[in-house]
């Protein structure tokens, strides 16, 4: 895409600006924090939305395991499979001009080893063309986290209500061990990462976690003061009128006006307006 048609999309000051292919890079997000600059990401799982995400100045894009619901329809992520991470984050690396481009570790492709969570990102990075990976957990998984950046593969952390361990949890559910959720914080940060996810925390509480880090944190549902935000997308743009987490704002109603264009169309199609003889060749 031409330099001039990016310029025209420049909604906002990003880590790049938005008429520039530069990449951002891991060591310009971290230096985010120490600048002031609040980092923004959302969630892309495959090329059109990731094209459209990046044009409009996204610092980051994060292929999110959350595919498994908002994509395959499943009630959690723990079913999505390594090979399907890949499958997807090649999709959105095709689109992806200039925001860092982060993948998740899904469930199971990083517990049992250090050496399988070294394995399953490299596949994230060689075959879907990552720029870095995401797990979860603190504490608990610091070695994997180790054994990640120790081959020099960014990493970001994910701390506070940790999806794939909804069945442990009951439920996805506001997170509020303060003594806990601060050593995981630490532990990530000590084990190389240079970011890390604070999902469902109480605002007060995200606020001592930032504090506490040198690294970026990128909130959701934990409050304004993290170093950034995360959403997933689906959610930013009201496709699901059903799902409407406290944390979410809609920043658009797409789900009505898609059905809204295809009711019209179907009508259209029926009563024989469309196609006309400006959609026909001759």
């Amino acid at each position: 895409m031409s330099a001039s048609v990016r310029s025209s999309s420049n909604h906002g000051s990003g880590l790049t600006p938005t008429n520039e292919l530069r990449q951002v890079t891991v060591p310009e997000f971290v230096a985010a924090k120490a600048r002031g600059h609040r980092l923004t990401m959302l969630t892309a799982y495959d090329y059109t939305m990731a094209r459209l995400l990046d044009d409009a100045g996204v610092d980051s894009l994060l292929v999110g395991d959350s595919l498994g619901m908002v994509v395959q329809g499943q009630p959690d992520s723990l079913a999505v499979t390594l090979d399907e991470m890949v499958y997807h984050t090649r999709l959105v690396s095709r689109g992806v001009r200039r925001s860092l481009l982060v993948a998740d570790l899904p469930f199971m492709s990083y517990q049992i080893s250090p050496q399988q969570a070294l394995e399953s990102a490299g596949r994230l990075i060689k075959e879907g063309g990552a720029h870095a990976v995401k797990l979860e957990g603190g504490v608990r998984s610091a070695d994997a986290i180790a054994a990640i950046t120790a081959a020099d593969i960014p990493l970001m952390g994910h701390i506070g209500l940790t999806p794939q361990s909804v069945r442990r949890l009951g439920g996805f559910k506001v997170q509020r061990d303060a003594e806990r959720l601060l050593q995981d914080a630490l532990a990530v940060e000590a084990a190389g990462a240079f970011a890390v996810v604070v999902e469902c925390v109480p605002t007060e509480l995200a606020a001592r976690i930032t504090a506490a880090l040198k690294i970026p944190t990128i909130g959701i549902g934990a409050g304004p003061d993290c170093d950034g935000q995360i959403l997933v997308t689906p959610d930013v743009l009201g496709l699901f009128d059903d799902i409407r987490p406290r944390f979410v704002k809609h920043y658009a109603e797409m789900g009505q006006a898609v059905r809204r264009a295809v009711e019209t169309y179907c009508r259209e199609v029926r009563d024989g307006t469309f196609p006309g003889s400006e959609h026909s060749f001759r």
